[in-house]
């Protein structure tokens, strides 16, 4: 298991394994007891609410392509105050009927002892809701 040299370092290599779909590397970066947030207006898509530990990880990123046919996540900035970096991006998410947009996004890491142990996934649920049903 690698040790990263800082907080902002072990948030990039999850956003890096994200990105090469590698979800054990993924989850090595984040603790057991994990809480993986999302806003509750999702939850008509199944991916809304928090999902817990690993296992809650996994079942959501598999839920994932069920909705959409496709994401790539573009962080831009890291800011980190104490226990907790706060990331600033944008995503691609492509709808199933092909249609892609760009959307914006805030994620809220709080890490513990070298592990993430929250994710706060913030954004626009009607843009993403408009997207998903077109």
């Amino acid at each position: 298991m690698p040790r990263y040299a800082s907080n902002i370092e072990l948030i990039h290599a999850a956003y890096q394994a994200f990105h090469s779909r590698d979800v054990e590397a993924l989850l090595s970066t984040m603790a057991e007891d994990m809480q993986w947030i999302h806003p509750d207006g999702m939850h008509e898509y199944g991916l809304g609410g928090t999902k817990y530990g690993h296992a809650g990880v996994k079942e959501f990123l598999a839920h994932v392509p069920t909705v959409l046919g496709g994401m790539k996540l573009h962080p831009m900035e890291f800011v980190q105050s104490g226990d907790r970096v706060v990331v600033f991006g944008v995503r691609d998410v492509t709808s199933h009927s092909g249609r892609t947009e760009t959307l914006q996004f805030v994620h809220s890491w709080t890490l513990r002892d070298g592990k993430a142990v929250r994710m706060e996934d913030i954004f626009d649920t009607v843009l993403f809701h408009r997207l998903i049903e077109s």
